[in-house]
């Protein structure tokens, strides 16, 4: 019996507390946002633009490290199994919340959350779990539930942090989210149930097998990690200079931090609405239908973004983009585990989420260059054709090399 059959009992009860914890785990990692100038401030660094640089880097490290670190985790989780990935990056991430409380200046600010990335990743660690335990024809809806607990931690911390901070204080704020991973570190340690055999799981087949599994779907397994970037890329390109877009839509100075906030809400808000029904989509009707369908109607909704007149129209726009863009992770996630070995499955994952990191990192200096050379619309323009393009790349991957490449998947 192998691993995905021995687990089949767990893999409700282990998507229940890899909600929690990836609900828990990605407040306390974004409340942060609405106070980070002023932390940053607070550790003495004192002109404008160097709290504004300090700020971006703080906040992307984090993404940076995870990028860097997600393949060797899934690796790992292949070899020892995927509960002790999780529960490493449950204590790793408490420690480290709580030691960023306790920075002395900026440099730890920055290095902390870097090591945050490094040894975090607790959503990551719990799609390679469910991915490779869900039944196949459950496995875009399991996954995406997992991302809409995700979502709503992106969506709700930075409401959490702008209110925090005023009870407890700014540092005070950190400790309180180190426990809060504390408590998802608890539930994963005592709730999740893996029946790993190391003799068994955790050994490779031949290497022949191996590489001749792989390498037929080379193009299937690139092109899908492209296109998670390129999901991350759109969603993020926009977020540097929304407030700057919101200034040239006449919005007033003081108005302006907070609508770009209700902006950014709605289309984390989207994505939480339609992330687990586009998820049970393409169980019904195949992923690569919803993959290519989504990459246009997202880019689709780009372009209008380009031309509004009115605040209130970029966020329903963006909100429709947020319905459109949150069917294709889950999809993505499950062709991938559905197109490599067993043994593979969490290498492969890994590789998935550092695309998508990256795309994290990439977004916003490509969508602020292109703000900055050509003009704010132009951002939208570009970001839509790009996903239009991507599309039809994956269309034509899935005519030229899916239907070979399926008929020797693994089952």
């Amino acid at each position: 019996m192998n691993y995905a059959d021995r687990n089949l009992p767990y893999w409700r009860r282990n998507l229940a507390v890899c909600v929690f914890g990836s609900f828990t785990t990605l407040v306390s990692l974004s409340m942060l946002l609405p106070f980070l100038p002023l932390y940053v401030q607070q550790l003495g660094v004192t002109a404008q633009a160097d709290v504004v640089q300090w700020s971006a880097v703080a906040f992307g490290a984090t993404f940076f490290g995870t990028a860097i670190t997600a393949p060797l985790w899934g690796r790992l989780a292949d070899r020892y199994g995927r509960k002790p990935m999780l529960i490493r990056a449950a204590i790793g991430m408490a420690i480290v919340m709580s030691l960023i409380g306790l920075a002395r200046n900026v440099t730890d600010l920055v290095v902390l959350r870097l090591v945050a990335g490094l040894i975090g990743g607790y959503a990551s660690a719990s799609i390679v779990m469910i991915g490779s335990q869900v039944p196949r024809e459950k496995a875009g809806w399991a996954l995406g539930v997992l991302s809409t607990g995700a979502l709503s931690g992106n969506l709700i911390g930075p409401l959490v942090g702008g209110f925090l901070p005023q009870l407890v204080g700014i540092r005070g704020t950190f400790f309180v989210g180190g426990a809060m991973i504390a408590v998802a570190a608890f539930s994963t340690i005592f709730l999740i149930r893996e029946d790993f055999d190391r003799g068994v799981d955790g050994v490779r087949r031949g290497k022949t097998a191996a590489v001749d599994g792989v390498s037929s779907r080379w193009p299937i397994i690139a092109a899908l990690l492209v296109t998670a970037m390129m999901v991350l890329l759109a969603n993020m390109s926009i977020e540097p200079i929304i407030t700057l877009y919101l200034g040239d839509l006449g919005v007033a100075v003081d108005d302006q931090a907070r609508l770009a906030g209700v902006v950014m809400a709605c289309s984390a808000l989207g994505s939480i609405l339609t992330a687990a029904r586009l998820g049970a989509l393409a169980d019904r009707v195949g992923s690569w239908n919803v993959i290519v369908g989504c990459l246009v109607l997202t880019g689709v909704v780009m372009l209008p973004q380009a031309f509004v007149t009115q605040w209130w129209q970029l966020a329903v726009l963006r909100g429709l983009m947020g319905m459109t863009i949150a069917g294709l992770l889950p999809a993505i996630a499950k062709l991938i585990r559905h197109s490599v070995e067993e043994h593979n499955t969490g290498k492969i994952l890994g590789y998935l989420q550092s695309a998508q990191f990256s795309g994290q990192v990439i977004g916003p200096l490509i969508g602020g260059q292109i703000g900055a050379h050509f003009g704010l619309h132009h951002v939208f323009l570009v970001t839509g054709g790009l996903l239009v393009l991507c599309a039809a790349v994956n269309g034509w991957i899935k005519s030229r090399f899916y239907a070979v490449s399926v008929i020797s998947a693994p089952h």
